[in-house]
């Protein structure tokens, strides 16, 4: 009896040791994705209460830099380059930080987003953008600390900050025109010479069509002739051979050869070699 008492001792005291007590979190956090145009931009941010506190003028002072919500950073990830106010930015993660005013706030993006709050040291060189704009007055009070993608356009959307009794549009462009411009471009243009080498490798190495395969070898090799491939070579003449055109494809190990050997790559002229003397060609 003694025995299982104080195995049961032993198994609620490891349990009362390894157990947490979840909480709410005071400023709970927020993670919302929103496509503008063929942008993907990214959120994350947590959201303090004002619980009765005057907030701009009182928690957050003015002309002091804010870490715009609570814990972390609030962070904006772009899948793409984009531009705040004709500047043109690198896609990736950037920090929000604002400074709040009276009359106008300074929206910030900062380059450094690994800080908890406030960096200990600001560097004005990790500063990637830094606009002013004009807050508007909001008819009702905002409780909870809320960050919105308004006014969305196909290039364009605005950030909206409120909190307290103030919206803060802040607002970004993406280059959706140009991505859909060069992608008609590119379309209307016709299947690359990358495109074509592709398919006919695969149709190689599938066992698929290989008359099919020859066609679009050789229309590749042709639209890369200004600089000849010596990988599309290699591809052609194995295409060839499978074929049955041994003259095309001696012809084409060849050519591979020549500008493998001024390549210096040893692995396509072992290869290329290897070919030629199968096809009886050396």
């Amino acid at each position: 009896m003694k025995k299982i008492i104080l195995s049961l001792f032993v198994v609620a005291t490891a349990f009362a040791t390894n157990a947490q007590i979840k909480t709410p979190a005071p400023s709970p956090f927020q993670k919302t994705t929103q496509n503008v145009g063929l942008t993907e931009v990214t959120l994350e941010y947590s959201r303090p209460s004002m619980k009765g506190r005057k907030i701009f003028g009182g928690l957050e002072d003015y002309g002091k830099v804010w870490r715009t919500g609570a814990n972390e950073n609030t962070k904006l990830t772009f899948s793409t380059d984009f531009m705040v106010d004709g500047k043109t930015l690198k896609k990736g993660t950037y920090a929000v930080y604002t400074i709040p005013g009276k009359q106008t706030w300074d929206v910030i993006l900062y380059s450094d987003a690994s800080n908890w709050g406030n960096p200990r040291k600001w560097d004005e060189e990790k500063v990637a953008a830094k606009v002013t704009v004009t807050p508007y007055k909001m008819p009702m009070p905002i409780e909870t600390f809320t960050i919105t993608f308004d006014d969305l356009t196909n290039d364009s959307a605005v950030l909206g900050i409120m909190w307290e009794n103030v919206y803060v549009p802040f607002k970004f462009e993406v280059p959706t025109d140009k991505m859909v411009s060069s992608s008609i471009s590119k379309t209307m243009a016709g299947p690359s010479a990358n495109d074509m080498y592709g398919a006919a490798v695969y149709y190689l190495q599938a066992g698929k069509d290989i008359k099919q395969a020859q066609a679009w070898i050789d229309k590749a090799v042709e639209m890369t002739s200004d600089d000849p491939k010596f990988w599309f070579l290699r591809q052609q003449s194995l295409i060839h051979a499978k074929a049955g055109n041994t003259k095309g494809a001696i012809a084409a190990a060849k050519k591979s050869l020549e500008y493998a050997t001024k390549a210096n790559n040893a692995g396509y002229i072992k290869m290329n070699k290897a070919s030629l003397k199968e096809w009886g060609a050396m």
